[in-house]
């Protein structure tokens, strides 16, 4: 009788955590000055829940994903070799900003393997290193194919793809929803996207983020995190797998039409991703 009583007091209170952390993240995304969607899974207990978790979003750099998904495609498929070398040349990528990113400074005919600008692209979010590897994975069409393929109906890359002028007008480079990119590192997590060795390949560039300042800001350094983060003026994302002790969990939020535009470190934006991936771990950790 006590064996009994036992589990079922432990169940609830696992049911009462777990309410109560929705609710908490619920209010915090309610007094938010814009819209957000948000979506948790924890894939070892099966527990999920989500806010606004199907509407589309701007991707803004979570995009670098589906793109480097059709580079481990090309080189499974079309005789890519992801060690070849890249020679530069301005023209393909006509990309006129030139911020942080390092290949912006690369001089014509300067060579590059392809691993090491995956390595650019998703590390480092270099956006000229992702214009030059959009062109080499056959384009948007071919990308966006490969995500139909694999029943991804709302993830979407728009810019410089035709017939998708208008959704590129509407949310940028590229178009998701919160459930589907965490679905998304959840198929590269488990090895079914490609192929295990290239699902493999893929978890470990994600694996080595630059960019920690938000979710990852909350997780201690000994933990193994897979991530994309990604920013525009009126939207901040971030997707995240963990792998924690309790076994691992996913979650993404993006934001859109936030009314704070700034850059600084204490964005809307960003303080909402830091503060909810640090309830995710207090809670699933």
């Amino acid at each position: 009788m006590k064996k009994y009583f036992f589990i079922f007091f432990i169940t609830s209170c696992n049911n009462i955590s777990n309410n109560n952390t929705h609710e908490e993240i619920k209010s915090l995304i309610s007094s938010f000055n814009g819209e957000v969607g948000f979506y948790f899974s924890h894939l070892e207990k099966g527990i999920q829940f989500g806010i606004n978790e199907n509407k589309i979003f701007p991707t803004a750099s979570l995009i670098k994903i589906p793109i480097m998904v059709q580079i481990f495609n090309r080189i499974e498929n079309d005789n890519l070799n992801i060690d070849s070398l890249l020679i530069y040349d301005s023209s393909l990528i006509d990309y006129k900003w030139k911020g942080d990113d390092s290949i912006a400074r690369f001089k014509e005919k300067e060579t590059i393997s392809i691993n090491k600008l995956l390595t650019h692209m998703i590390t480092f979010s270099d956006n000229h290193a992702s214009l030059w590897l959009q062109n080499i994975a056959g384009g948007g069409a071919k990308i966006n194919n490969l995500l139909k393929e694999n029943n991804f109906n709302k993830t979407r890359i728009n810019s410089r793809t035709i017939n998708r002028e208008d959704q590129y007008l509407k949310y940028g480079w590229g178009q998701t929803t919160p459930k589907e990119m965490s679905e998304l590192l959840i198929k590269i997590r488990d090895g079914d996207l490609i192929s295990k060795k290239s699902s493999n390949n893929m978890y470990r560039h994600l694996t080595r983020i630059y960019w920690d300042d938000e979710a990852l800001s909350q997780i201690p350094n000994h933990i193994q995190v897979a991530s994309k983060q990604g920013a525009i003026n009126k939207s901040r994302s971030e997707v995240v797998l963990v792998n924690a002790p309790s076994g691992d969990y996913v979650f993404c939020i993006i934001t859109n039409n936030q009314f704070d535009e700034s850059w600084d470190y204490e964005n809307e934006g960003f303080a909402l991703i830091r503060k909810i991936s640090k309830i995710l771990w207090n809670n699933f950790k």
